[in-house]
């Protein structure tokens, strides 16, 4: 089914796995870098001040989209990436080293990444169809989560050691993206007559008044959040509690000897086993998926994600957290794909770059909800915790339902107008 895909969509899956995989051997750890230089105060208001400006620009990058179309905003996108790389790779040289010129070129690619993410997103929805989109989605899944372990990893070992050396790897690879995008990527955005170019910022308020309005889409992202907020709870609440509660223990492991588990160690081996369960059931799951009613599925899912997350609240049971993972997995590997699915048919299609960009709220309200987690837990602890995930889990279901039956109604009468 893979080589049915749009030639569009193998293209971004090919691009986006190959930068992901250099990228996650470096940015995961850049907090790290400039706490270093710096400290850890400085370095925590620079990262948000980095999110920050890549979510305006993303917002404006949605609107460019509508305007100029998808390929010659990814394409300068990719652009922008490859001179950052080039800045950054300069500024930890072995020859001169500098900080600044370090956060700056991260900046910049926060930039790049508002103008290229809007654009490949709506891409993506302009050349799939409603039978095609929870398998492309599911593949996409799939190529992230594999890339993200190989970086991961690449960088545990090599980001303080060889750094120099993964951003020439970097930068290679942001060339190859560019000329991949340049050369490959075909324009999919057919602009309407009614469409003006308009690049201010007034316009692109203009353009967002239609998405705020519309309160079936506004409900699909509450649910999103709701959801998401769940999942930003293991590298918050759940990690300090097992950091706390988990009494280190040495585990034999055959062929390696003894190995001592602390909390820490704990959550991270638990994020590989999601990790890897990801990776190597998602081609069963897509599988099964598919045919079958997507919006119950994604429900399924959102339960067996909430029962597991609520689990692991409150247990240090090495067996049941175990447990807890592979049932949390199946439920992400069943909503992830079914709720992008459903996403791409709730939106404009006039303004899918908009409405692409705004729906980035759903990952950084998820990150304020899962760091809302923290103040919480200290006050409930994890039982009261899990309650709260189910909570959560009830929210992302009702607004959920409360979007698409309202997404329906609209259409039904829309029909019965034109009957």
């Amino acid at each position: 089914m893979f080589k049915s895909l749009h030639p569009n969509i193998k293209v971004r899956i090919y691009t986006s796995f190959l930068s992901r995989v250099v990228g996650a051997a470096v940015f995961p750890f850049m907090a790290i870098y400039f706490t270093k230089e710096w400290n850890a105060s400085v370095a925590g208001l620079l990262v948000l001040v980095q999110v920050a400006i890549q979510f305006m620009t993303g917002l404006y990058g949605g609107y460019l989209s509508d305007v100029i179309g998808r390929k010659r905003l990814m394409v300068t996108g990719e652009a922008l990436k490859v001179f950052a790389f080039i800045g950054m790779m300069s500024a930890n040289s072995p020859w001169f080293t500098s900080a600044w010129i370090t956060y700056a070129m991260i900046l910049l690619v926060g930039i790049a990444g508002g103008l290229v993410n809007p654009a490949a997103e709506a891409m993506l929805i302009d050349v799939s169809s409603k039978e095609t989109r929870a398998f492309m989605y599911a593949v996409n899944y799939w190529a992230v989560n594999l890339s993200l372990m190989i970086g991961l990893v690449i960088g545990g070992w090599f980001f303080e050691s060889h750094l120099f050396g993964l951003l020439v790897g970097l930068l290679f690879m942001s060339i190859v993206t560019f000329a991949m995008t340049q050369v490959l990527i075909l324009e999919s955005y057919e602009k309407s007559e009614a469409v003006r170019d308009e690049y201010g910022w007034k316009p692109v308020l203009n353009s967002y008044k239609k998405v705020i309005r519309d309160t079936a889409f506004l409900s699909f992202t509450a649910g999103g959040i709701a959801i998401l907020g769940i999942e930003f709870q293991r590298n918050n609440f759940i990690a300090v509690r097992l950091e706390k509660e988990f009494v280190e223990r040495t585990v034999e492991l055959w062929g390696f000897g003894a190995i001592a588990i602390d909390g820490l160690r704990l959550i991270s081996i638990l994020t590989i086993t999601n990790t890897i369960l990801i990776v190597l059931l998602t081609s069963i799951v897509s599988k099964w998926i598919k045919g079958r009613n997507e919006e119950w599925i994604m429900y399924a899912g959102f339960v067996l994600f909430g029962i597991g997350y609520a689990y692991t609240a409150f247990s240090s049971n090495v067996a049941g957290l175990f447990a807890a993972v592979i049932v949390l997995t199946i439920g992400e590997l069943m909503y992830v794909p079914t709720r992008q699915s459903i996403l791409a048919d709730l939106v404009d299609d006039s303004k899918r770059g908009a409405y692409m960009a705004f729906n980035g709220l759903v990952f950084q309200l998820g990150k304020m909800v899962g760091a809302l987690g923290l103040v919480m837990g200290a006050q409930i602890g994890g039982g009261g915790m899990a309650g709260f995930y189910i909570g959560l889990t009830i929210c992302g279901i009702v607004f959920s339902r409360n979007s698409i039956s309202g997404k329906r109604r609209v259409r039904t009468r829309a029909l019965v107008k034109q009957s």
